[in-house]
């Protein structure tokens, strides 16, 4: 088996992550790979928003404002947990899926490219040496954080990307048997 099958098949998500975080060269070199998700008709359906440094807890502050937003009576725990999630670690990358009106490429094409790009993330992350994890959550959905990002109609929120160092041993994924997933017609 080749290094690069073998590398694919062994990736798994990193939900403790610590410094160091990659730095601006070496997400630029994630982002490229990330470009190259398929793409029907060029239409760059993604683009990327980095949060690091005091930014993330700025962007807590904004995620706690939001759930206040969504939810009056949330509790300090939900409150606590809003405002530190992005200090999980030390790089946050939002991924925007750019949805555009096409005669040939429907929506969900675009948001299946936009989630492309974000795994590519992940994988370009890896061969670097760090690790991350995509996560979703009610933030991802909320209009409020979309206009707290920026997000122009017609852009929506894929994952946010928390990228740093495992803190931890890569966990055993269960082996799964591809013949459970493949099928003919």
């Amino acid at each position: 088996m080749s290094e690069i099958l073998n590398f694919l098949q062994q990736r798994n998500s990193a939900p403790r992550l610590s410094e160091p975080a990659p730095g601006p060269a070496e997400l630029k070199e994630m982002v490229r790979a990330a470009m190259r998700a398929p793409d029907h008709c060029w239409l760059n359906p993604w683009r990327f928003i980095r949060i690091d440094g005091e930014r993330r807890a700025a962007f807590g502050e904004a995620l706690e404002r939001c759930l206040l937003q969504r939810n009056p009576g949330a509790d300090a725990a939900a409150r606590d947990k809003a405002r530190n999630a992005p200090l999980r670690a030390p790089l946050l990358l939002v991924v925007v899926a750019r949805i555009r009106e096409h005669p040939k490429v429907p929506a969900l094409e675009q948001r299946l490219s936009a989630g492309c790009a974000a795994h590519g993330i992940l994988l370009a992350a890896e061969a670097m040496g760090y690790a991350g994890v995509w996560r979703t959550g009610d933030p991802a959905f909320d209009p409020a954080v979309m206009q707290v990002l920026g997000l122009a109609p017609g852009e929506e929120i894929t994952g946010f990307l928390y990228l740093g160092t495992r803190a931890t041993p890569a966990k055993n994924l269960p082996a799964l048997e591809p013949d459970d997933f493949l099928s003919s017609w």
